[in-house]
């Protein structure tokens, strides 16, 4: 008789978490229901990590209805920083669960000025970063600034005396921006500009005219529309102090038809910012929604050809661009078959 006793690892706890709050959000059978209990009780990490990952997408309510069931964990104490407790490790693709400022519009010969300037002798190149489909990079930059690009873009740097200067082509972007109050540092994205000293922002180009900016630390300037400046004076001048700002927890669609700064939560931002450890989450969103989503770290296109489950809600996470993994979760958890259409397309339809 063996000895060896199989103990699940992390990825399978967050495994089968994740399928616990999918099942819940189409009810629970009375038989489903005996299983969740037994399988809350087998360990106080599992009851943990049903919490933990219920909270970050939104599920509290799910979970509120089946309280009879047991018992919530203790409140995980904040770390030091007063930072909330992140998921580390790898986390399966088989964890996504089908369940449930106002911006600086260049002209075109000012586009034509920057990119000139860019190029021109006036300013010293720090360097040109890019990142193919399905990757993102880590880059210290020498002023001491982090800067993170996601899958297939594309960024030239370039710093002057008094100036930092980040021209985004494609993509997106994020940067933990080194304080020098002597050099501002602005993000050129489509034809808008954001301008900070030292913070941490995310822009995310989605089109020729939206750009959607997120601040997680300290605040941006954002110039107004009837502002008109030169491309000399962006790389000379700060910003004036009127200039919309948007802070910490705030966001905002530059280029949108209603540009309003609105909130994000700590949730909301780990979900949009999970792509820097290489991981997708989605928290509600519908399946054809998710779907172009995907399709930024992968060459594989996705046809839906049922009407029906193209609304059906995601909530969950998996790594990005785990193709395999992502039609597997579909095909076996929530009966979504998948067939593939040469090497480049898949089509997807109801069994």
């Amino acid at each position: 008789m063996s000895n060896i006793i199989d103990f699940p690892n992390r990825e399978q706890i967050y495994d089968q978490a994740s399928l616990w709050i999918a099942r819940m959000d189409r009810e629970l059978s009375a038989q489903e229901q005996q299983e969740l209990s037994h399988w809350l009780n087998a360990s106080e990490q599992h009851r943990a990590v049903l919490f933990e990952m219920a909270e970050l997408w939104d599920k509290m309510d799910s979970l509120a209805r089946l309280a009879d069931l047991f018992q919530a964990p203790q409140q995980v104490s904040a770390s030091p920083h007063g930072r909330k407790p992140r998921f580390y490790g790898a986390i399966a693709a088989s964890l996504v669960l089908v369940a449930l400022v106002f911006g600086w519009n260049f002209s075109t010969s000012q586009s034509t000025s920057l990119i000139a300037w860019l190029h021109s002798d006036q300013a010293v190149v720090d360097g040109v970063y890019e990142t193919a489909v399905g990757e993102h990079s880590n880059v210290n930059l020498p002023d001491g600034s982090l800067l993170v690009l996601n899958t297939n873009s594309r960024v030239v740097v370039k710093y002057s005396e008094g100036h930092r200067l980040f021209l985004l082509e494609r993509g997106e972007l994020n940067i933990e921006v080194a304080h020098d109050k002597n050099r501002p540092l602005s993000v050129v994205a489509g034809n808008k500009v954001v301008q900070a000293v030292g913070t941490a922002f995310n822009v995310r180009i989605r089109n020729d005219n939206e750009v959607a900016l997120l601040v997680t630390d300290g605040k941006v300037l954002v110039a107004k529309q009837e502002v008109q400046q030169t491309i000399e004076k962006i790389v000379a001048e700060r910003l004036p102090a009127t200039s919309m700002a948007v802070a910490k927890g705030e966001k905002v669609v530059l280029g949108a038809q209603q540009e309003t700064i609105a909130k994000a939560d700590d949730n909301e931002i780990t979900a949009q910012l999970s792509w820097r450890q290489g991981n997708l989450v989605f928290r509600g969103e519908t399946l054809e929604d998710a779907l172009v989503e995907i399709n930024r770290y992968t060459s594989v296109q996705f046809e839906v050809i049922d009407e029906n489950i193209k609304q059906e809600r995601i909530a969950g996470l998996f790594k990005a661009g785990d193709v395999d993994g992502l039609l597997a979760a579909l095909e076996q958890n929530f009966n979504i078959h998948n067939q593939r259409i040469g090497n480049n397309k898949i089509r997807l339809s109801a069994k």
